[in-house]
């Protein structure tokens, strides 16, 4: 199949692949073989918890962005309905993490990274990966009505279904991957407004749009570089991208993000007089895009939030950002 430097030959046991060649020439054998690691104690339930991804919880902070920008982070009730918005999409995002990993598993052992991800290593089987998907969905649904009303369960149910179908079908249709995964995040924006009843202006919209798509173009041109030849084995629409394509989304995404945000802030800065607070957040707000765009670049973003936990002058750009916003909406 041209993949053969990527797999063994094996067969299949109670859903794991058990390996019956020696690892391949220059390929580091496993540590155990694949029959012992679902056996273990406690290894199922630890794969389990790493195939719900909690790193990946920190996406489900642009919840937070529409309260915030609204200013009202500071009343109790949006502060809880926003925290509960939080525990809704966390929930409700691992489900969809392992009904994906479920749908992927052999795609998955074919990547030379997600082969190690518990569904498609044999750790945690697919069915039980289904189960607990179905119980982790519903439960973030539910959460939602906690907030008094039935629009976040709503924008839950949507952000769901909408990734069931990216996971299963649209995920091969060249430019709808980039608009769905993007729009996973923008769902995440108008959750914490759902939840938090405020609504959304027009400048944070866009913002959000196509900061997300800049994002999600930077994650592609990671994922081409770092795959090489073996590319479209892992995922289709990578046949069908080239660098150049990708680069001139990410051009377009960049340039409206930042003028919208820019023309955002000048907007809020007549509102208040004093230091121009609102116009300062455009320094490190720009400055955290570019350094973005270069770990793009090197091919390092394909995990965006792994860069969010590494990168320490993108962690420092983002705080000052975060701070001098803070100051504009809450102190000036």
């Amino acid at each position: 199949m041209g993949h053969e430097p990527l797999m063994r030959a094996g067969h299949h046991v109670d859903g794991r692949i058990e390996n019956d060649a020696p690892a391949a020439s220059g390929e580091h054998p496993d540590p155990a073989p694949e029959r012992s690691r679902p056996t273990r104690p406690g290894s199922s339930f630890a794969g389990l918890i790493r195939a719900v991804r909690p790193r990946q919880w920190t996406k489900n902070i642009l919840v937070a962005a529409a309260p915030a920008a609204a200013g009202v982070l500071d009343e109790r009730t949006a502060a809880v309905n926003t925290v509960l918005a939080f525990v809704a999409f966390s929930l409700a995002a691992s489900g969809t993490y392992l009904l994906n990993d479920a749908a992927d598993v052999e795609a998955d052992r074919l990547h030379p990274v997600k082969r190690n991800r518990p569904i498609a290593a044999g750790i945690v089987g697919i069915n039980t990966a289904r189960s607990v998907a179905v119980v982790l969905v519903a439960a973030g649904i539910g959460i939602g009505f906690l907030t008094g009303s039935w629009r976040l369960p709503l924008v839950t149910a949507i952000y769901v279904a909408m990734t069931t179908s990216y996971s299963t079908w649209l995920k091969n249709v060249a430019v709808v991957d980039l608009g769905l995964v993007a729009a996973g995040f923008v769902l995440r924006t108008i959750a914490g407004a759902a939840a938090a009843d405020v609504p959304i202006s027009n400048w944070f919209f866009i913002v959000a749009s196509f900061g997300s798509l800049f994002i999600v173009a930077g994650k592609r041109h990671s994922e081409f570089v770092e795959l090489g030849p073996d590319r479209a084995a892992h995922r289709s629409t990578l046949r069908e991208y080239s660098v150049e394509y990708l680069g001139h989304v990410r051009s377009v995404a960049s340039g409206v993000t930042l003028v919208a945000y820019c023309l955002w802030a000048f907007e809020k800065s007549t509102e208040i007089s004093g230091i121009p607070w609102y116009e300062l957040s455009i320094v490190p707000f720009v400055l955290g895009m570019l350094r973005f765009a270069l770990i793009v670049e090197r091919g390092g973003a394909g995990a965006p939030e792994e860069v969010a936990f590494t990168d320490r002058p993108l962690q420092a750009m983002g705080l000052a950002w975060a701070v001098v916003t803070a100051v504009a909406l809450y102190v000036s």
